[in-house]
């Protein structure tokens, strides 16, 4: 009887808790969807680019905008995120500007 009062007093504390920890990752795991998906946008764009390249040449009309659209979406993800999605498959940002430019 004792037991089932002293487990009536802790449950809403460690319901409480499991909440706190369940939704604790929950803002995380969004900032990676939207971090995963301006990093397929712009491997998508790159792929164009590439491909607008191998088609018609460097200078082409093609080329320039599959170049003018992936700058566009590199741009919205630094204005959104702090950060570009670079050629070397990994985020930077401006902690390491610097080290590149």
């Amino acid at each position: 009887m004792q037991s089932i009062r002293k487990t009536l007093r802790i449950a809403p504390a460690v319901a409480a808790m499991g909440a706190m920890f369940l939704f604790a990752g929950v803002p995380q795991a969004k900032a990676d969807d939207d971090h995963r998906e301006c990093r397929e946008r712009i491997e998508k764009d790159q792929v164009k680019l590439d491909k607008a390249i191998q088609h018609h040449g460097e200078r082409s009309k093609q080329a320039e905008h599959a170049r003018h659209e992936l700058n566009e979406q590199r741009e919205h993800c630094w204005s959104k995120y702090h950060g570009y999605w670079g050629a070397d498959q990994r985020w930077h940002d401006q902690r390491d500007w610097d080290d590149r430019h």
